[in-house]
């Protein structure tokens, strides 16, 4: 289920690589755009006349006269604002097909959700104030949409029965929409990402510069210009359509206001309800152990959702300060777990304990199963393997002679775990995951390569040599990635001579 889930993804990391996978960065796609309209957007401003008389002179003149940067800037934010929706709509159905609107994620969807419609009416708002006849057509088309509803004391048809209807005090309100509403929408954004720690609001550098090109080429080919001058005294018959914008025009002729709006309101409301949906599992959250826990903040650093605030200690004669876990925001992963330092003790006990762990998965019974399953192991040189629920799966390894253990996120492994398996007789370990960017914890991957290579607390200590062990980033699906990274660590654990051998420290 989950590798038919992921194979849009697939198909798009094969031509881009996995770090550069558009699907993967549609939320920062969906900055990067806005960002895009509100730079050209205020050029536009800036030499916009803001009359009913003088909005389609201005506009035009910049589209004509000033090719080179006004039409080219007009273009690029008419694109950006089509581009803005597709991503947003495209990052809403993504999230949907992965089961991403559920449990910890659920805040995250019902605050984006809203987002939509302030997208959408932006985009179209924007439309009007060129005030040509597709301004004039969308403008129309959205006044006899509203007055379909019993809201207003007066139809608001009446604003464009003449000429002389539309005022300058009409296009103060369209200005207060276009310009408006972005603001209202840049600061839900900022609510949307409120409970997701380290939130990515720009793509990659690669990724944005190829998108910056493709727009920047995008609007030289085909550069927008306005259409005639709205007349109201005509209705106009040939229009060039936007139809990531514009289509609801259309759709209500071709059926009704009413249909519109219900249609509207039913998926509204499916989209609203869908956290609401049973969840068929659900894993206990984390549990802190005040007596393990020294303050350290290592969980509260790389936790993904900010589900894991620092409290008062009860015992302040340990430390200053305990990891407390919020049961609305815990995904379940267990990085926090692999950042404790106590999960990765550096020194011979009878039980493992540690200042947090997953009930479901405790790090104690992972460290028995790794020496139990190492000393049933008949083949040489013996290989363990570390993997992830959601990546390819390692227990398809076991085939092949290898002690396979996956965890719900590869994040919750301890860099230390590495060193227990090779002091409990393995040759290699292998170390798999969900591939870059594809985490589906978000950070699990990324803080497990950087412990492992000494660049994040905590690390895996010097005295284990790189030889010794071997990262696998691949995605469920892929496990002919994973067997060729055991292949690699096999060849290479064959010419090291010797077990690997190092002092247990006190």
């Amino acid at each position: 289920m989950q590798e038919s889930k992921q194979r849009p993804d697939h198909g798009l990391a094969s031509r881009f690589g996995s770090a550069l996978n558009p699907l993967r960065h549609l939320g920062s796609l969906g900055f990067l755009f806005f960002w895009m309209i509100a730079v050209t957007g205020i050029y536009l401003y800036a030499v916009l006349d803001t009359s009913a008389t003088g909005a389609y002179r201005s506009i035009d003149a910049i589209s004509r006269e000033q090719w080179y940067l006004g039409g080219l800037l007009r273009s690029l934010h008419r694109y950006s604002a089509d581009a803005f929706l597709i991503v947003m709509v495209a990052h809403l159905i993504r999230e949907w097909v992965l089961g991403h609107f559920q449990g910890f994620r659920r805040f995250s969807w019902l605050t984006g959700v809203p987002l939509l419609l302030f997208g959408f009416a932006c985009g179209v708002g924007g439309f009007w104030l060129n005030w040509d006849q597709l301004g004039q057509f969308s403008a129309q088309a959205t006044a006899e949409w509203l007055d379909s509803l019993p809201l207003f004391a007066s139809p608001l048809t009446r604003n464009f029965l003449s000429t002389s209807a539309v005022s300058d005090r009409l296009f103060s309100l369209f200005v207060f929409i276009h310009l408006g509403l972005p603001l209202l929408m840049l600061f839900g954004s900022w609510f949307h990402i409120q409970r997701i720690s380290l939130a990515k609001v720009f793509p990659p550098r690669a990724l944005s510069a190829g998108t910056l090109t493709t727009m920047i080429l995008l609007a030289i080919v085909a550069p927008v210009l306005s259409h005639p001058a709205a007349d109201l005294s005509r209705m106009p018959t040939i229009l060039a359509m936007d139809w990531f914008l514009l289509f609801i025009h259309p759709m209500m002729y071709i059926t009704s206001p009413g249909f519109v709006w219900g249609t509207l309101t039913v998926v509204l409301l499916i989209l609203l309800l869908l956290p609401l949906w049973p969840q068929t599992h659900v894993a206990p959250i984390a549990k802190v152990d005040p007596e393990n826990c020294n303050g350290c903040r290592r969980c509260f650093d790389d936790c993904p959702y900010a589900a894991v605030t620092m409290v008062p200690h009860p015992n302040r004669g340990l430390a200053r300060q305990m990891a407390q876990v919020d049961a609305d925001l815990c995904a379940s992963c267990g990085i926090c777990v692999g950042a404790c330092p106590s999960s990765t003790p550096f020194r011979s006990v009878a039980a493992l304990v540690t200042g947090i762990d997953l009930p479901s998965s405790p790090i104690n019974h992972l460290r028995h199963e790794l020496r139990t399953q190492l000393g049933r192991l008949q083949t040489q040189p013996k290989i363990v393997a570390f993997g992830c629920d959601h990546g390819a799966s390692v227990n398809s390894l076991r085939e092949h002679g290898v002690a396979a253990f996956s965890l719900p996120c590869i994040g919750m492994l301890p860099p230390s775990f590495v060193e227990y398996a090779l002091r409990d007789g393995a040759a290699g370990v292998l170390v798999a995951g969900c591939s870059h960017d594809g985490c589906e914890f978000r950070l699990g991957q990324q803080w497990t390569e950087q412990r492992l290579l000494g660049q994040r607390e905590p690390h895996l200590r010097t005295a284990v040599p790189r030889s010794r062990f071997e990262m696998v980033w691949a995605d469920s699906g892929d496990e002919a990635t994973l067997k060729e990274g055991l292949r690699v660590l096999r060849a290479r654990t064959e010419i090291i001579p010797g077990p690997f051998h190092v002092a247990e420290p006190a």
